[in-house]
């Protein structure tokens, strides 16, 4: 019953014996492999995108800063949600890759922006001349850090407001395909098609070892994005090791399948919790994650019975009972029925 992150799941079998396969005798380094030739093709086709180009860093938080720090000036503004990964959980890197750009947070609802809100927060900057930062680009989480998705229409709204101020727009795809599958959609109409001009393609959430794909759909960024890589440290000598992981995933549908699994199993979990009078959820479920509010006491008691997932806002083990505390629950693509409903036993106690 393991429902603390999709980070800690474990790596897809196929993906593991295609890096077994990979290791025979030698490649090129840097990029120059075999495998990373047919990477860059299958993400070319799947995005409808021939001319996209395609670069494999080892976390997500490198293919966000990355990618942003090439979009952005060092004397722009980025503008995100408070939510976003790139304002909680990546330390200032994008303020470091950017070389000190830096972050303005956009209200949300439900995790995402608001084209309105959007374009609030872009009118107030650019406001002061050369005394305060001038308009960069767009980022937008998806799936959002609370599990929500952005419909089509919803990204097309936001890059719609980013393009009437000239402004390029990001798509942080740590969990791409989860918000994928959710919306029945292609590769292409959740990105370009709908205006966005690069994406964090993740897989270490779902399935992968530890690589993400950086999609950038206007190759006069390509080369400062490559100078970029390797001045701050994530271009790989041994890079068909991270060929080889996003070779496999994108190989028989096995990407799609892996998020398909973590978000039925997620919806199993949702459905089983609802009849639960005791428990409220926080959050639409859309994808894979779920937040819920219970007891002290019921949290006590999923916690004894062996689920492992984080308490957001207190501590589960000490203070009253009866007080109510928020539970995040993340299914990967391991999770199986049997462990959700062994959840859902405990939680009925």
């Amino acid at each position: 019953m393991y429902f603390a992150s999709d980070n800690a799941g474990p790596a897809h079998p196929s993906v593991l014996n295609a890096m077994i396969a990979a290791n025979q005798g030698y490649a090129m380094g840097y990029g120059a492999d075999p495998i990373m030739a047919s990477v860059r093709t299958k993400i070319r086709d799947l995005f409808e995108a021939p001319e996209a180009c395609v670069y494999l860093v080892a976390t997500g938080t490198a293919a966000n800063s990355i990618l942003l720090g090439t979009m952005a000036n060092p004397w722009d503004t980025v503008f995100c949600t408070a939510m976003a990964h790139i304002n909680e959980d990546e330390c200032n890197a994008p303020e470091f890759y950017m070389g000190g750009a830096k972050l303005t947070l956009v209200p949300d609802d439900k995790a995402r922006m608001t084209p309105e809100e959007l374009r609030a927060a872009i009118g107030k900057e650019q406001s002061r001349g050369v005394h305060g930062p001038q308009r960069g680009p767009v980022s937008i989480t998806q799936v959002t850090e609370k599990g929500t998705v952005y419909s089509l229409d919803q990204i097309r709204a936001i890059t719609a407001v980013a393009r009437d101020f000239g402004l390029k727009t990001h798509l942080d795809g740590a969990r791409f395909t989860n918000a994928l599958v959710a919306l029945d959609c292609s590769p292409a109409e959740m990105t370009w098609k709908a205006g966005i001009d690069t994406v964090s393609f993740g897989g270490t959430k779902n399935g992968l070892l530890g690589v993400e794909a950086c999609v950038i759909f206007d190759p006069a960024l390509a080369w400062e994005f490559e100078l970029r890589r390797k001045r701050g440290g994530h271009l790989f000598s041994k890079h068909r090791y991270l060929s080889a992981q996003m070779d496999a995933y994108l190989t028989d549908g096995l990407w799609l399948d892996m998020a398909r699994a973590a978000n039925a199993r997620t919806a199993q979990l949702a459905n089983g919790m609802r009849s639960h009078a005791a428990t409220e959820m926080l959050y639409p479920v859309e994808a894979n994650i779920i937040f819920f509010r219970a007891t002290r006491a019921e949290h006590q008691r999923l916690k004894q019975g062996g689920a492992i997932y984080y308490v957001m806002d207190g501590d589960e083990t000490q203070g009253d009972p009866a007080e109510p505390l928020t539970g995040r629950l993340v299914c990967d693509w391991s999770m199986t029925a049997e462990g959700v409903d062994q959840f859902l036993t405990v939680l009925r106690g």
